[in-house]
């Protein structure tokens, strides 16, 4: 079975648990499609209309095109997933933090109080673990203060079958024992993903053009960049973004092909090598999709976190809040 085949056939939603999940600001669903090829109905809600719609129509769950406010009254889950949007503060600026209207947290952490889910997860970029962990910390305490055992880790997806270097924070919340997936001794590379795409040359496909090579030499120069920055069939890419997949930008995602020509990289490959499966189809224009394709979690690293959130899930053994409380005081006693 070749790459394409195994995602294709390992990220079919199906139905085998009872629980819903809600996933909060679920995009085009790459979170939620992991979940729900680990047995979970999924709920989403997504303000992006066009992403909404590319949920509706992958997954088995509903998506609402919704912006989510505090006022909002969820549907009943003991799961809650989602990847908040987090406004970067700046130490010299407001520091409003939980009163900042332009962040997600506040909304995340208000459904949690509100709906006290057994297990909640979301996802975030590395930067919050740095440039910004001072307002990470203001929201572990927050969920700390709900009750929950709050553990967090930086997963690079190369190390769990994704064919590309991509870094991001994922914090979980729970009462009883969660364990992370673990790393895979072997790393997917773009030409195990995309091999059979990335030296054709389909009719939508689009080249650059010399003044955008003269630009992508002088970028490379400035960046101290030792190799191009092409993708190479014999190792993962490249972090996927909206920016390097729909702006034609010095750091873009291109394929080299065999007669020297630079060719953008196209929907299907960027979506493969984000472990979309072939069968999952994005709605919208060009930019639209790439947009969608580059903000996703890899399907393929959600479903085994999801397989995580699932044994957490079902273990047998929850702590009560007041049990969490006295762990967490013997914790910190501990420290000093």
């Amino acid at each position: 079975m070749n790459y394409s085949e195994y995602i294709n056939s390992t990220l079919k939603p199906k139905v085998t648990e009872k629980e819903i999940i809600l996933d909060l600001f679920a995009g085009c669903g790459g979170l939620s499609l992991g979940f729900e090829a680990a047995g979970f109905r999924t709920i989403g809600f997504e303000m992006d209309k066009f992403a909404a719609e590319t949920y509706k129509k992958n997954l088995n769950g509903e998506c609402h095109a919704i912006k989510l406010d505090l006022d909002f009254k969820y549907p009943d889950a003991e799961i809650i997933i989602g990847g908040p949007p987090c406004q970067p503060f700046s130490v010299g600026g407001h520091q409003k933090g939980m009163e900042d209207a332009r962040d997600g947290f506040p909304i995340f952490i208000d459904a949690v109080k509100k709906l006290n889910p057994k297990v909640f997860m979301f996802e975030n970029v590395r930067g919050l673990l740095y440039t910004n962990k001072w307002y990470f910390e203001l929201v572990i305490e927050e969920l700390k203060k709900l009750g929950y055992f709050i553990e967090y880790k930086l997963l690079n997806a190369v190390n769990f079958g994704v064919p590309q270097n991509r870094e991001r924070l994922f914090v979980v919340g729970h009462r009883s024992k969660f364990t992370f997936p673990k790393q895979q001794r072997t790393k997917i590379t773009v030409g195990d993903a995309i091999g059979d795409l990335m030296y054709t040359i389909p009719p939508e496909s689009k080249f650059l053009t010399p003044s955008m090579d003269a630009y992508v030499a002088k970028y490379e120069k400035a960046s101290d960049c030792i190799n191009p920055r092409d993708l190479y069939p014999d190792r993962p890419a490249r972090t996927l973004t909206c920016r390097n997949l729909a702006g034609a930008t010095g750091d873009m995602q291109r394929v080299r092909l065999k007669d020297g020509r630079r060719r953008r990289l196209l929907h299907r490959e960027a979506a493969r090598l984000q472990t979309f499966p072939d069968w999952f189809e994005f709605v919208g224009n060009e930019t639209q999709q790439y947009n969608q394709i580059g903000n996703a979690v890899p399907p393929l690293l959600a479903y085994q976190l999801a397989c995580s959130v699932k044994e957490c899930y079902n273990h047998p053994e929850i702590y009560s809040l007041d049990e969490i409380s006295e762990i967490e005081s013997h914790k910190v006693l501990t420290l000093f």
